[in-house]
């Protein structure tokens, strides 16, 4: 029996949670906005203190270390201008809302990085070929250490608070800030070496901060292009969301699970269930609500289609039929799932889905051998497959 749908269900149910998400979004732009507050502050204290520390000692990698520093505030101050143009409220034009402009900021960040990774470069190769000997005294040193410290902490805590609230800009940064700590350890090393050796290796290492400021930025880029263009649903998510599906009473199977992402807190989705072939156009609708309503109470994703498929397999005719063809199917490595049987004696056809992986060298040579195989074990029947894509775990 279905739960008693209709006590539960309210026509406001979607209402009262864009606003629970509204108050969740002010709670996370405040976080992100303060926490990018503190790293401008602390980015631009330390792009001081290392400037004057590189201009005291001739140091080039230094100031290249402070300029790397003002570049890292610039990024903070991107990463809020985008915040607050992604919690813009959904209109006309987007009705999704503005919450994919945070993978933009993410992507300007990136060239930032990018940008003053060659810049850098450029300055450390006129180094290395017009070289000049840096002068350090224990203060400079001392203020490098305590650089190292400030970002270390910061690294982490910019990072932590990116993971709390979703935010890929922050996670970024506070990458970018640990990486920052290991560029300035590596300063700080080539300044002692300096300082008791007098050998100087300011411009190489420059030129090896510069490469690595380069990789970064690469990654950034890579990371939040394939977020625009579209990953695959995380795979924790989807398997929760189908055994959640699946638990409910009326529900045989779930699969063709579609997730679409709008924004680091934005998520639409369709599925498909199986379902008893005896049940009402009432118990489809309630069924349909009830998994709507459940998904979004508990993961924040909104199910805005749920398809229906009727299981066919009450007779041995069936449930032979099915069987075969779904050991058929799954013989082949590649094929992840097949669902979505359907016989229909009358017409005698045969319908079925197959989700063939994308490491498949031909897919559709791989579903034409299987129908091949099921058109010579049923020779009266029209076979009907369905080639899916595999888009969720």
């Amino acid at each position: 029996m279905l739960r008693q749908w209709n006590k539960i269900y309210k026509v406001t149910f979607f209402a009262k949670g864009e606003k629970h998400n509204e108050k969740k979004g002010v709670s996370r732009q405040k976080v992100i906005v303060r926490t990018s507050i503190i790293g401008i502050a602390a980015n631009v204290l330390l792009a001081g203190f290392k400037a004057f520390v590189g201009l005291i000692s001739n140091s080039i990698s230094v100031i290249l270390d402070a300029v790397n520093n003002l570049s890292d505030a610039l990024s903070s101050v991107i990463t809020i201008a985008g915040t607050k143009l992604a919690n813009k409220k959904p209109d006309k034009k987007h009705p999704f809302g503005h919450g994919r402009i945070e993978y933009l900021t993410a992507t300007l960040i990136s060239i930032i990085v990018l940008y003053a990774g060659v810049s850098s470069l450029v300055e450390s190769i006129k180094a290395i070929i017009h070289p000049s000997e840096p002068e350090y005294s224990v203060l400079s040193l001392v203020i490098i250490g305590i650089a190292v410290g400030v970002k270390i902490f910061l690294g982490i805590y910019v990072k932590k608070k990116g993971k709390a609230v979703n935010s890929d800009s922050l996670i970024a940064s506070g990458t970018d800030a640990m990486m920052d700590a290991i560029i300035s350890s590596a300063t700080l090393v080539a300044a002692l070496i300096f300082f008791f050796f007098k050998v100087a290796l300011e411009a190489y290492l420059a030129a090896a901060i510069s490469i690595y400021i380069i990789r970064s930025g690469f990654v950034i880029l890579k990371d939040t292009l394939s977020q625009i263009l579209g990953e695959r649903a995380d795979s924790d998510l989807t398997t929760k969301i189908k055994k959640k599906i699946n638990s409910i009473d009326g529900v045989n199977g779930t699969y063709d699970l579609v997730l679409n992402n709008y924004g680091p807190e934005k998520t639409l989705g369709s599925v498909h269930v199986e379902i008893r072939s005896d049940m009402t156009v009432e118990e489809i609708d309630q069924l349909q609500k009830e998994i709507q309503y459940e998904i979004y109470s508990e993961f924040g994703v909104i199910i805005t289609a749920v398809g229906i498929y009727c299981a066919s397999d009450r007779d041995e005719v069936s449930r032979e039929m099915k069987k075969f063809i779904y050991q058929t199917a799954l013989s082949y490595p590649n094929v992840k799932e097949v669902h979505g049987f359907y016989y229909n004696a009358s017409k005698k056809h045969i319908r079925f889905d197959v989700v063939i992986g994308f490491e498949s060298a031909d897919r559709k040579k791989e579903l034409e051998d299987i129908v091949g195989k099921v058109k010579e074990r049923y020779p009266d029947c029209e076979v009907l497959p369905v080639l899916d894509d595999d888009i969720s775990d």
